[in-house]
């Protein structure tokens, strides 16, 4: 994956342009793809997952890619409610590991619930058992100029 930014990307949304922070909800599949496209490109820490499990709840704090602006980053939490189980697979725990948030999926399970599949750059992924899907995305921050705009090119996933 290439992160060169062109002028025409940071030109597309100037940083000092007013813009309504992202808030967005998640209580079925298609709602947590529209979110899960809101937060292709995100970047993270293993220490920004907290899971608190007497309060049923995992929040993430993200620094997102403002793919509607263009150019810019912004703080975001995401967080997940009525959280039955969390488990992690291929994913660094230094706590300064950077990890690059790929895609999100709901896979239902018994009704209202499923299963939640963060997926990371290199593999790795962050399952969330959910007992219904009940998930919430916002924005933290003014946004600030992005040093790189992520791409992705069709040609990086196959093999030369």
């Amino acid at each position: 994956m290439s992160t060169e930014a062109t002028p025409a990307d940071i030109e597309a949304a100037p940083v000092g342009q007013p813009i309504e922070p992202l808030r967005l909800l998640a209580e079925d599949a298609d709602d947590l793809h529209i979110i899960s496209a809101a937060l292709q490109d995100a970047i993270m820490r293993p220490v920004d997952i907290v899971w608190e499990p007497s309060a049923r709840r995992v929040t993430l704090a993200l620094s997102r890619f403002c793919w509607e602006c263009g150019g810019t980053r912004v703080m975001a939490a995401m967080q997940f409610g009525d959280v039955i189980a969390v488990k992690s697979r291929r994913l660094p725990r230094g706590p300064e590991n950077a990890l690059e948030l790929l895609a999100m999926d709901f896979e239902p399970g018994e009704a209202p619930g499923g299963r939640v599949t963060l997926m990371f750059a290199g593999g790795g992924d962050l399952r969330i058992d959910v007992e219904c899907l009940d998930a919430v995305l916002t924005d933290l921050s003014e946004r600030w100029p992005a040093k790189v705009a992520p791409t992705h090119l069709a040609d990086e996933a196959e093999p030369a």
